[in-house]
């Protein structure tokens, strides 16, 4: 059975991403110069979320969530800035 904690964590990653629209959207003209640094958060936040996932400590979930989070974030903030309609 489903619980608060797992619907609360599926809404927290589901706001991510209209977020990310907004930011792409409100910062537009620095999408196509920061792509580099969107590329490199991406990775960097989804890499440590691995590593974290393998480490035992206490606020290993909040942990996680935080760099999901930013993962998707600066994935959308990435491909947002190939879109060159917007640009």
């Amino acid at each position: 059975m489903i619980n608060l904690i797992t619907i609360l964590t599926l809404i927290i990653l589901i706001s991510a991403f209209p977020l990310g629209y907004l930011l792409a959207y409100l910062c537009r003209d620095e999408l196509k110069q920061g792509r580099k640094w969107f590329i490199l958060l991406f990775v960097v936040s989804l890499v440590a979320s691995l590593i974290v996932a393998f480490l035992n400590f206490e606020f290993k979930f909040s942990i996680i969530l935080t760099l999901f989070y930013i993962c998707i974030i600066s994935l959308i903030s990435t491909w947002k800035s190939y879109d060159f309609k917007n640009l």
